[in-house]
């Protein structure tokens, strides 16, 4: 399908956010866009949700795993399945605009060497000019970028022509180490700016979060709240500011993520330096 996206949400066991984020997915749908759902689980809640949006116009497909798979699983399924020119992904917890996809798309089309590009997931607040700005880079036909080496798992729209180039993801690899051999392969990453702000269910800060109290962490806790050993809610709070502003203040070399020694490093940049268009471009 030219031009066409296909979007990946994966669901659990949070049918208070998946109705909301399913619906706003959906209707942020155009007649080329087409929602895939991988169910995790026998949440029977969830399942009920799911079910009630399967006659929606935009429900392209659904597929229901007993276990509770782990990232790649359901993402291959998606890549390796998918028609379209490009690909996405939107979180369960996550709350996406309206002409989200319309915005990343125009910016692919006039932007061919750009690779993954997607939504904000933190609150204006959390941005901060005078640590971002030497990030924020100008491309053509006006579309800026704040470009980064990865972006997170939601809210991204990426050409089908970088999983071509690397395959579908590898169980050894997370989304972001396959982000960055994106950007060594000549492509550009990053979040649209001005910011396109996708509501992060799980930010305590926002109103429609399930997270008020201690104890709501304990009981909702999302994955990166268990991976990064957070046991209050004001913890939490403070580590996805620390979050926001890391992000800001991170490199746009991609040869600075490589485990290489510096002279292996050295080698490696002078025999991609013409191949990589970030140098040619920025």
């Amino acid at each position: 399908m030219e031009n066409g996206v296909d979007i990946l949400m994966i669901t659990h066991k949070r049918p208070q956010y998946t109705k909301i984020t399913l619906e706003k997915l959906l209707n942020s749908c155009d007649e080329k866009s087409r929602v895939w759902i991988w169910q995790n689980g026998n949440y029977k809640e969830t399942l009920d949700v799911v079910d009630s949006f399967k006659g929606h116009k935009n429900f392209y497909r659904f597929h229901h795993s007993s276990k509770n798979e782990k990232l790649n699983t359901p993402t291959n399924w998606l890549w390796s399945n998918a028609k379209g020119d490009f690909l996405g992904k939107v979180d369960d917890d996550c709350i996406v605009p309206r002409d989200w996809i319309k915005t990343l798309l125009n910016a692919h089309l006039d932007n061919p060497y750009f690779g993954v590009i997607g939504c904000w997931h933190f609150l204006k607040e959390d941005y901060r000019e005078e640590i971002a700005a030497w990030k924020i880079k100008q491309f053509s036909n006006g579309h800026r970028l704040m470009v980064n080496c990865w972006l997170g798992g939601s809210g991204y729209i990426m050409k089908k022509k970088c999983i071509d180039l690397l395959g579908p993801i590898k169980k050894n690899k997370s989304f972001t180490s396959y982000c960055i051999d994106i950007s060594l392969k000549g492509f550009i990453n990053g979040w649209y700016y001005p910011f396109i702000y996708q509501k992060h269910l799980d930010d305590p800060r926002v109103e429609e979060s399930l997270l008020k109290t201690d104890e709501d962490i304990r009981k909702w806790a999302p994955l990166s709240v268990i991976n990064n050993g957070v046991t209050t809610l004001q913890d939490w709070k403070n580590h996805l500011i620390y979050r926001a502003h890391k992000l800001q203040e991170e490199p746009i070399d991609p040869i600075r993520y490589l485990k290489f020694s510096k002279y292996l490093s050295m080698i490696y940049r002078i025999y991609y330096y013409k191949k990589l268009r970030i140098w040619n471009n920025l």
